[in-house]
């Protein structure tokens, strides 16, 4: 069986997605989309009407905003988030994000083809606060191959 690596990240913004405080992130997130849809291995990235993800509240807390995106694999998503124009909108994120208490980035194998849901996204999030990195959710520093994924 194919694989693709599913990831969910997410942060609590300081202010408003509409206030001066996000002004140069939300001016910042057409371009980095744009630039990850085009990126060798870039499969699927969660998306609203207006092509970003930012409206979408699956949390209590109104000012959480998550991202998710499918990938063919571990390394066609690192080069994408380490590299380019994405890495200097990463290392201005606390301009942005508060600094998170809990897990704030789950990776995840998913049978190519499968679209990851919010749900299932939060609950790998949940198993990384509780369990650390295994198979069912990992993260950059600790991996898992797909072939570890319990059948």
């Amino acid at each position: 069986m194919d694989y693709h690596l599913a990831q969910i990240n997410i942060g609590r913004a300081v202010g408003d997605v509409d206030g001066p405080l996000l002004a140069d992130f939300m001016a910042l997130l057409d371009p980095v989309n744009e630039l990850a849809d085009r990126s060798p291995g870039f499969v699927w990235r969660m998306q609203d009407d207006a092509g970003n993800n930012t409206a979408l509240r699956p949390y209590e807390d109104e000012r959480i905003i998550i991202n998710m995106s499918t990938w063919e694999s571990l390394e066609a998503l690192r080069a994408f988030v380490y590299t380019g124009m994405h890495v200097g909108v990463l290392r201005r994120r606390r301009e942005w994000f508060e600094h998170f208490e809990s897990t704030y980035l789950a990776l995840w194998w998913v049978p190519a083809g499968t679209i990851p849901t919010v749900e299932d996204a939060k609950l790998r999030l949940a198993s990384l606060d509780e369990h650390g990195p295994t198979p069912y959710a990992f993260t950059f520093r600790k991996t898992f191959e797909p072939e570890a994924v319990p059948a």
